[in-house]
């Protein structure tokens, strides 16, 4: 396969893709933000009702990660990703339909939500492992800095604006507009050229699923930013789980205060996402995958700082650094992966970096443990101690040894 762009401009096909990833980020958190919010409003549900809604949100992470990316190393990515995103739309049309007939309850809310997700879920899990078929090797970080802007500026701007949707002109249209994201993205894909791949010989999937494992779990430099990412998770949502009413509680911050706060997250994905690709010409690739465990660390610190000085600005610090490292690490472990996978397994092995996300409600469930027992200021002191082992953890692998991209493997 050759290409024949200069080296800083990314061919047509991969801008179509990093299109249709943007507007069906978009749809994916415009619905994200509305379900909740109909749910009380429209539905009446409480506390309780909710926190199930949302389990049923995240639900398919777990559950549908590996037999997505069975799916995408078993047939072609691009009509695996328009389906996934008709997926989407058709259950965003239902939830509309329902509304506007007076149907909707939250069960199926929940059903739909859920249907809706696994289709977030393929996509997410294809995306990635159809960026290199359709750009050179050498601009697979300039790739994944795009894709991850799109889905920065998505996560930033989705909430608010299905928030407002909702609030201001309904429901319906908040969940209209999100279908028909996702209907512009199954248009983009549809006319996208992906380039034809020899399909692997058909045999039991579970022999499969043990062939990316082994891969993963085997590979000096993959299990460890597996582990690394599995801990940074962990200790994240230790933090995001108790963050709420510490800075009630001890920041004095109001609704509108902790919102402004903890918007510092998007703004430093945004800030990262923006310098990526020049940070990654300047530094040693492996320092790069480095950097966001230690930008983790430095937010958990000052974040725990906090409970020494009482401000709210070093908690938009923290939270601004959350965002703006790891997102560096995102796209140069995502370049790393793409370059030391064989093509027939990286719909397997971006799966298996999916189940990382499996940590959060982990880290979620530990922080209301502690932070029951002894207070949301040990949750912060523990989150250091997590933020320090997934640093070390990368810090003593041969990952941020490396001088430069690894050739990118064949299979």
């Amino acid at each position: 396969m050759s290409f024949q762009k200069p080296d800083d401009v990314l061919p047509p096909t991969f801008n179509r893709l990093a299109w249709s990833n943007l507007v069906a980020q978009s749809a994916e958190q415009v619905a994200l933000a509305a379900a909740p919010i109909v749910a009380v409003l429209l539905l009446g549900a409480g506390e309780g009702e909710t926190g199930l809604l949302q389990t049923a949100l995240t639900l398919p992470f777990v559950l549908f990660a590996i037999p997505a990316g069975l799916m995408a190393d078993r047939m072609a990515r691009r009509r695996l990703m328009a389906s996934a995103e008709a997926l989407r739309a058709g259950a965003l049309l239902a939830v509309l339909a329902l509304i506007v007939t007076g149907g909707l309850t939250l069960p199926l809310l929940a059903v739909l939500g859920f249907v809706a997700v696994c289709g977030t879920v393929v996509y997410s899990v294809a995306a990635p492992a159809l960026v290199p078929a359709l750009v050179p090797s050498q601009m697979l970080p300039a790739a994944n800095a795009r894709i991850e802007l799109a889905r920065t500026i998505a996560f930033a701007g989705g909430p608010a604006i299905g928030g407002l949707l909702v609030g201001w002109i309904g429901a319906a249209p908040a969940f209209g507009f999100a279908a028909a994201l996702s209907i512009l993205a199954v248009m983009l894909l549809a006319g996208l050229h992906e380039p034809s791949r020899t399909l692997p010989a058909r045999r039991h999937p579970w022999q499969d699923i043990k062939e990316g494992a082994a891969f993963v779990f085997g590979h000096d430099l993959l299990r460890p930013v597996f582990v690394t990412q599995f801990i940074f998770n962990t200790a994240s949502f230790l933090i995001l789980a108790v963050f709420v009413p510490y800075a009630v509680r001890s920041l004095g911050l109001t609704a509108a205060g902790v919102g402004l706060v903890m918007g510092m997250y998007g703004v430093g994905m945004v800030f990262g996402a923006l310098l990526a690709t020049r940070v990654m010409r300047w530094m040693a690739f492996g320092n790069v995958i480095g950097l966001g465990p230690v930008a983790g660390l430095a937010a958990a610190g000052v974040m725990a700082l906090t409970t020494v000085i009482h401000t709210p600005i070093l908690a938009g610090l923290s939270f601004f650094l959350l965002g703006a490292g790891p997102i560096l690490w995102v796209i140069s472990t995502t370049t790393l992966r793409q370059s030391v996978t064989p093509p027939r397994l990286l719909g397997r092995v971006s799966a298996i970096n999916i189940m990382a996300y499996g940590a959060r409600p982990l880290g979620a469930g530990i922080g209301a443990l502690v932070g029951g027992i002894y207070g949301a200021e040990a949750c912060l002191y523990l989150a250091v101690a997590g933020f320090a082992l997934q640093a070390l953890v990368i810090w003593m692998s041969r990952a941020v040894s490396l001088s430069r991209q690894p050739e990118m493997a064949c299979d």
